[in-house]
């Protein structure tokens, strides 16, 4: 057994090859949009759970920890980005290349990378911080030529 660590990228392509044909065919019976939803909907509440286990794990969830945590969703070069603003009270930036919506696009399910992964991202931050609000107005995922990602601390 390897000792190697799997990239979130990679897992994301693992899932997918499992969870698409599952949208597909729930699409069938219930409708492709509700099929969606729900996928979603379940990826939310994970990613959650998620954000609170990385609170637990750090010990601290202040918008630093944040800040690193978010930079390893890209490692390995898999997302390009231009920080605009970066302090103890705020985390914004532009992603301009997406790795995900590559392989989603490679497979031939972009339709499904909102609710596989861009989905994740606010959820994430509730379960991280509460006291961090996210913001994001558009993303490549869904066509937009940059993802604009905002992280503001509340109080």
């Amino acid at each position: 057994m390897s000792d190697q660590k799997i990239s979130l990228l990679e897992r994301r392509v693992i899932e997918a090859h499992a969870i698409a044909p599952l949208i597909i065919a729930f699409g069938k019976e219930v409708g492709l949009e509700k099929a969606k939803a729900i996928v979603q909907s379940i990826n939310e509440e994970t990613s959650r759970e998620y954000g609170r286990h990385c609170a637990a794990t750090l010990g601290s969830n202040t918008m630093a920890d944040l800040a690193r945590e978010v930079a390893s969703w890209g490692e390995g070069n898999v997302i390009e980005k231009e920080i605009l603003e970066q302090s103890e009270r705020t985390y914004a930036f532009k992603v301009t290349s997406c790795g995900y919506v590559d392989r989603y696009k490679a497979l031939g399910i972009l339709k499904f990378g909102y609710c596989l992964s861009c989905c994740r991202d606010n959820p994430f931050v509730e379960g991280f911080n509460p006291n961090i609000k996210f913001k994001r107005t558009q993303t490549i995922m869904e066509g937009a030529p940059f993802c604009d990602f905002r992280y503001i601390l509340a109080n």
